[in-house]
């Protein structure tokens, strides 16, 4: 989903988790994403932006268009590029952005507890760039407004 308006991205986890890098590897940039554009539809039908999707074990690997950070007590932490592809954006976030601004980032496994207690969310793409996210599963992060 690309970000349009003030209101912010609003967010579902699918049911369809991420591949595995044991069966396909999302960090060769391929055209199978039949799993990502089910998880699409499964937003879609919610009447939701994106879908949060999982990796096999229940951890956040990305949205089904984008990769996902959370900022939490003044830490930035996005998930591992184990079950997402390690984009352009994302790794500018990363390697420029929060050092400039003095954020301390990680890559870490996210759990949906992390998501849903964070103070606030985004996701990175080159389509979609920076896009603040207000809702995740019915819970309002930062309060519902982009932060």
């Amino acid at each position: 989903a690309e970000y349009m308006g003030d209101s912010g991205l609003r967010l579902i986890t699918s049911a369809i988790r991420r591949n595995t890098p044991a069966c396909l590897d999302s960090k060769i940039h391929h055209n199978n994403l039949l799993n990502n554009m089910l998880a699409k539809v499964q937003a879609d039908n919610a009447g939701m932006d994106d879908a949060l999707m999982l990796d096999t074990e229940g951890f956040v690997a990305e949205t089904n268009a984008m990769n996902f950070f959370v900022v939490r007590d003044g830490v930035l932490r996005t998930p591992r590029a184990d079950y997402c592809l390690p984009g352009i954006t994302r790794a500018a976030v990363l390697r420029l952005v929060a050092p400039e601004a003095g954020v301390p980032a990680v890559e870490e496994r996210l759990s949906l507890v992390d998501v849903w207690t964070a103070d606030e969310a985004f996701t990175t793409g080159t389509m979609g760039g920076i896009s603040p996210v207000v809702e995740v599963d019915g819970r309002l992060l930062g309060g519902g407004v982009p932060g």
